[in-house]
Parts: C-alpha cells; sequence; structure tokens
C-alpha cells in the first residue's frame, strides 16, 4: 500500500523510515480520514515490540507517515531464506508478537493483519511489528482495496473471511498461523486461488503442525491448535493468556496443560428462559414483602425501656451502677495491656548460617528454610531471591541478609539468594573476520568478561580483525555468561607503510640504493635501449609515485642500456682482383701512413715503377666511411679499422669500381673481416 524510503531527520539527527501512499489509496476521502484516525491510535502505542511511528501528515496529494527505521529481515524472508525454524526461537518471537498485541488490544487497537510480511527481526534478534491500525483503515475502505487484502488470505481469522467482526482474537488466530509457519515452513491452508484458501480457512481443520515437524513440544503444537480454534469463543481469549501458556511452554514443553475446548454440536435443544422470566426469578428470591401483608399492632414496652425507667426514678442506684460499671472497664483495660505487652515481647535468636564454603556445606532452599524456621524464625518472614551464579550449583543459597552473627528479633526479615545456576547467554552469530572492537561491545552488552586476545603479525588481514575463537565453533551457540573468549587478533603487517618515491630518470646506482636502503623495498632491475635517454637512468618503474606500500614490496625499474661499440678490421688484398699488375722483382717492404684517416698501410708487394693505382671505398650504414685514392692495385694487404658502432650494419667495399664486399656486420664484439676476391 506504499512505496518506503530511507530518510534523514534533520532535527534529531536520526536515520527514519517514511512511508509514502500510493496513488489509489489517496483518491478516497473517507479513507484518508480514517486513515490519519488509525495512524494517529497507533502512533499512541509505546512498546520495545512495536515500530515507533513518528509522524503522519501530508504535503497536498502525499500522504505519509514517518516511522521508526528497522535494521534487519522480516519473519517471511527468514522462513523463506531457513524453512522450519526452532521451536524456542519461534517460541520466543510469538512471546514478543503477544506481548505488542496485548498493548494494541489494551488500547482498543486491533492489527487485522498479521502476518510474517508485517514482523520485522533486528539484527539484535528483537521482534518488532508494524503497521498498526493500517489494515483497518484499508479493509474498511470504499477504494477497490481487494488485491491488497486478499494478499493476507493466507493469515485472515474465519470470521475475517466471511466478512464478520473482527477483534483481539482473530489478531490471535493470525498469531497461531504464523507459529504453524515458522515451526512446519508452510501455511496451514494453502490452494490456488484466494478465495479457495478463504474457504479453508472457514470450513476445514488444519494438519496437526506436529506432524510436519515431529520435533515440536506437545505444548507448542496444542497452543497453536488453541490459538486456530474456528470458534472465537473457543480461542485464547486475550494475548496475556497465550503469553503465559507460551511461557509455561518454553518451562514445561513436553507436558499437555493446554486446555482445548471443543463445541459440541450435537447437544439437545435448551430453552431459554424469557426477560420476563429471568426478572420474576429475581423478585421471587429477593421475597420482598407485599404492601397487603403490613398490620397494624399496638406497641410494647421493652425489658430495656423498664430498667431505664427504674433508673430514671432511683437516682443513686443508677450512679452506683455507674462507678461498677467504670471499675469494670479500668480492668478490663489493665488486662489487655499486661497481655499485649507480654505478647509483644519478642525472643531473640541467632540466625544460623546456612550459606557453605564447600559443597558438602551448601545447603539448598528448603534445607536453608528449614534451618532457620528451626532456630525460631517465622516463615513468612523469609524472603528468597533468585539469581544466576556462576560457581553455586542451582537450588543451593549463596547468600544470606542478615549474617552478621549476632542476635536478632524472631521477627527479623530474612533474604536468601538461591542459585538459579550460571546465566547463559547466546553468542552473536559471527564473530571471525570482524573487528575486535565491534566484537567487544557486543560482548560487553551480553554481561560476558573481557576476552583473551592474542595478536599475531598477519601480511593479508588488517590490523583488529578476529581471525580465530576458541573454543571453536562456538558462535552462534549459547554459553555461559561467565565464560571468557579466547580470540585471535590481526596485529597487521610486520612492515611499515612507506611511501613510494619518483626514481625516473636518476642513475640506476642511485635508485636502487633509494628504494632498498632507505625505503626496504625489493628491487628487480631489467634494462631496455632508448637511444633518446641517457645511457644507465632509470626509464620505468611499477610502482607510482605517491602510492602507500609495505616495506619488502617489490618494485621493478627499467634501465636505459645502450649496447657496446666496437670497430671492425678490414683486410682487403687489392692484388687479388688486379693479378696482370703484379711483377715477379720483390722490393723491401714498408708501410706507408694514409695522412687522411691515419690509418697504416702495409705495402709488402712487389715493386713496379709505374705501376697503376685504384681507389678503396668502404661505406658503413650506406654512409662513407673510408675514401683512399691512391691505393696500388699491386697491394696485397691493405688493412683498415672502422669506427665503433652498435648493432648490426650493412657494410660495403668497393674497390675500383667494382664492389667486393656487401654484407651486414654484427658490430656487438671486435672483429677482423678479410677481403679478398
Amino acid at each position: 500500500m506504499a512505496t518506503v524510503y530511507k530518510a534523514k531527520d534533520n532535527v534529531l539527527n536520526r536515520f527514519v523510515a517514511v512511508k509514502i501512499l500510493r496513488d489509489e489509496f489517496t483518491t478516497d476521502s473517507d479513507f484518508i480520514k480514517r486513515f490519519n484516525s488509525e495512524a494517529q491510535s497507533a502512533a499512541s502505542l509505546t512498546h520495545p515490540n512495536i515500530v515507533s511511528i513518528f509522524d503522519v501528515g501530508n504535503e497536498g496529494n502525499l500522504y505519509y507517515i514517518v516511522m521508526e527505521l528497522i535494521q534487519g529481515k522480516t519473519l517471511k524472508e527468514i522462513i523463506v531464506e531457513d524453512g522450519k525454524l526452532s521451536w524456542k526461537w519461534s517460541v520466543n518471537i510469538a512471546i514478543q508478537i503477544a506481548s505488542a498485541l496485548e498493548t494494541a488490544h489494551k488500547n482498543n487497537i486491533i492489527h487485522r493483519d498479521i502476518k510474517p510480511h508485517n514482523i520485522i527481526i533486528t539484527e539484535e534478534g528483537l521482534s518488532k511489528v508494524t503497521d498498526f491500525g493500517i489494515a483497518k483503515a484499508v479493509s474498511n475502505s470504499t477504494i477497490t482495496a481487494f488485491g491488497t487484502t486478499i494478499g493476507s488470505v493466507h493469515y485472515f481469522s474465519p470470521e475475517h473471511a466471511r466478512g464478520e467482526f473482527t477483534d483481539a482474537k482473530s489478531d490471535l488466530y493470525s498469531l497461531g498461523v504464523v507459529m504453524y509457519e515458522m515451526l512446519t515452513g508452510r501455511v496451514p491452508f494453502d490452494a490456488d486461488t484466494p478465495v479457495s484458501v478463504a474457504l479453508k480457512q472457514v470450513q476445514e481443520e488444519p494438519v496437526d503442525p506436529i506432524t510436519y515437524n515431529p520435533n515440536i513440544p506437545v505444548s507448542v503444537n496444542r497452543i497453536i491448535l488453541k490459538a486456530m480454534q474456528k470458534d472465537p469463543n473457543l480461542r485464547y481469549q486475550n494475548a496475556t493468556e497465550m503469553i503465559a501458556d507460551l511461557k509455561m511452554a518454553l518451562k514445561r514443553p513436553d507436558e499437555d496443560f493446554v486446555v482445548l475446548a471443543y463445541r459440541d454440536d450435537d447437544s439437545p435443544t435448551q430453552k431459554v428462559p424469557t426477560i420476563y422470566e429471568i426478572e420474576m426469578a429475581k423478585n421471587n428470591e429477593r421475597n420482598a414483602p407485599k404492601l397487603s401483608d403490613k398490620k397494624e399492632e399496638p406497641k410494647k414496652k421493652s425489658g430495656f425501656a423498664k430498667f431505664n425507667e427504674f433508673l430514671s426514678e432511683h437516682k443513686f442506684v443508677k450512679f452506683l451502677l455507674g462507678l461498677l460499671v467504670l471499675g469494670i472497664i479500668f480492668v478490663i483495660v489493665a488486662l489487655s495491656v499486661m497481655l499485649s505487652v507480654n505478647k509483644t515481647k519478642v525472643k531473640d535468636a541467632y540466625i544460623p548460617v546456612v550459606v557453605g564454603e564447600t559443597e558438602e556445606t551448601m545447603m539448598t532452599e528448603s534445607e536453608a528454610i528449614e534451618e532457620l524456621v528451626k532456630a525460631g524464625f517465622d516463615k513468612s518472614n523469609i524472603k528468597v531471591v533468585k539469581e544466576s551464579n556462576d560457581v553455586v550449583p542451582i537450588g543451593y543459597v549463596f547468600e544470606q541478609d542478615p549474617n552478621d552473627g549476632i542476635q536478632h528479633k524472631i521477627t527479623e526479615k530474612i533474604t536468601l539468594k538461591v542459585s538459579t545456576g550460571p546465566k547463559i547467554v547466546k553468542l552473536p552469530d559471527q564473530i571471525v573476520g570482524r573487528n575486535i572492537e565491534e566484537v567487544k561491545k557486543e560482548l560487553k552488552k551480553l554481561g560476558l568478561p573481557d576476552p583473551e586476545v592474542l595478536e599475531v603479525t598477519d601480511e593479508e588481514k588488517e590490523k583488529g580483525m578476529i581471525l580465530a575463537i576458541e573454543p571453536e565453533d562456538c558462535e552462534g551457540e549459547e554459553v555461559e555468561q561467565s565464560r571468557v573468549l579466547k580470540l585471535t587478533v590481526s596485529a597487521g603487517s610486520q612492515y611499515e607503510d612507506v611511501e613510494m618515491v619518483n626514481v625516473v630518470g636518476q642513475a640506476e646506482a642511485d635508485a636502487v640504493a633509494k628504494l632498498q636502503d632507505e625505503l626496504k623495498l625489493v628491487v628487480e632491475v631489467k634494462y631496455d635501449e632508448n637511444t633518446n635517454k641517457p645511457d644507465g637512468t632509470v626509464l620505468s618503474q611499477t610502482i607510482e609515485e605517491g602510492k602507500i606500500i609495505k616495506e619488502q614490496t617489490k618494485v621493478t625499474i627499467t634501465v636505459n642500456r645502450w649496447p657496446e661499440k666496437h670497430s671492425a678490421t678490414f683486410n682487403i688484398n687489392v692484388a687479388s682482383y688486379y693479378p696482370a699488375a703484379a711483377t715477379p722483382t720483390p722490393a723491401p717492404a714498408n708501410d706507408t701512413t694514409d695522412n687522411t684517416t691515419g690509418n697504416t698501410t702495409n705495402t709488402s708487394t712487389t715493386s713496379n715503377s709505374g705501376s697503376e693505382t685504384v681507389t678503396v671505398q668502404i661505406y658503413i650504414g650506406n654512409l662513407p666511411e673510408h675514401t683512399n685514392n691512391s691505393v696500388s692495385k699491386t697491394e696485397t694487404n691493405y688493412t683498415y679499422s672502422s669506427n665503433t658502432y652498435t648493432g648490426v650494419k650493412n657494410v660495403r667495399v668497393i674497390v675500383g669500381a667494382s664492389t667486393v664486399y656487401n654484407e651486414d656486420v654484427d658490430f656487438s664484439q671486435e672483429q677482423t673481416i678479410n677481403i679478398s676476391k
């Protein structure tokens, strides 16, 4: 019937839920009046199990309700997710719902739409009933609300399904259906159409829930059947009665204490007396006399009147009689005072110690009372207080007052505290994986002592996260309130946080020193070639500047490395290309130096005056590396050493007009190239 928004109340600085009525509910003026009246009545309810209404109003045609914001799930969602719920939890939820209904019914507010969809279970396990008073406004509205109403037909009471008068007992019927669904995972009546479901509500008896769930105790099974009686007069007459049976079921689940009454349709026809007959019977019982029965009779003097007349005639006798009466009164008063003093004089007695130090000397409640009565103290003056105790067994006395070892009046009020055993609490469903401070607050609310905390370093889990709990698998379980839990908590990383710096452009050694020595990082160095950047400088880093990282984090830097430069030595046998120019007459060898290149040429060839010369040209990478225009054709060992180069270069050697060498040369190492035909 509404769209719900989460909103912020800026005045009180709190989050609330705002329900905005849909348009089809705001077009009928009668409905709006009824809605405002019912919502305002519901707003007057104050109960921990009822969702509070803070405000009701409208802005133009926008009608809204401001309600308490509940963090949790609807009971319907829980049933869908978990199926059958445990009977103890179901009974506890039912007690909370019935308690909310009890308050509402005492304020003459009937819900009329109790169903799991309208019950929210908070994250703390508290049940909250919502939409109080709203259902009446919808069901009585003259607008078309059939779709809204029929959606709850699985939880309608028979009289509601018939369109008859509904009261508090109708809500209790719906609560019985909700309990049925919680414990069996199914509704008692279901069919293909809402009308068929309504007919079953009116005509058929539900299958005992214990049939679908044998774990349901007998008492709980009968509570559900009593709440779901077709005849309202056979159900619980108010929520208080139902709460009493539910609480009793928690204490004595297997006892059959629920009274189920059944209407006998075969009882004989009885005559109903008329109002006239009833009034006549009342008059007969009164035995009122009739006016005609009264007769006037002459009055006679009584004996007291005659005695009074005698005293008036004998005044002295009257005086003596007065003295006698006063004396008798004095004696009676004196005796009464004496008896009263003796009676009020109370004896003194020592109060025996009924609190034992050891298990052998401890006394049960009945033993302690018997001991005090033997000492002379009145049992009616002994007050017993039941409290939890982590040490003393159930039913034994662990404290008495007074306990001072002196005499007291036997009318003294004595208080005995009797142990109910250790107090049991339910731990949160999740502890491991949560922050230690949050869990400590929850444990403190439950009354548990501070846990023992063991901190260990962990490189993956953040500081303060709980890693383990002892005893294991106790999350969500019931434990003694005195239990001290042992929690293993992450102390975070053993390494400090550092801020990444920029080392791009720095020399390799400087960058490695800064990252390793100053930031304590693990450095990996890779190399790449970029002739546009200085050799030996950092080109890039894998972690950007300014990022917060841990010590010992691995970072990779890429360093620019130029290839090493090398030269090549070319030995050219020029004479092999001009054999006719050689002469048989040898000449002494000598060395000549090329003034243009600085290269030394060994000319241990035959001398031949007038011999011809040729040009030797060397190109490296298509650029002229060397040209000598006067190399003798008889030269057999013409040598030239190139400049230094990196990588692979194309080398072309031209002798005269012929290309004698045209190859790719790898300058990654020093080498000598011999060229000959």
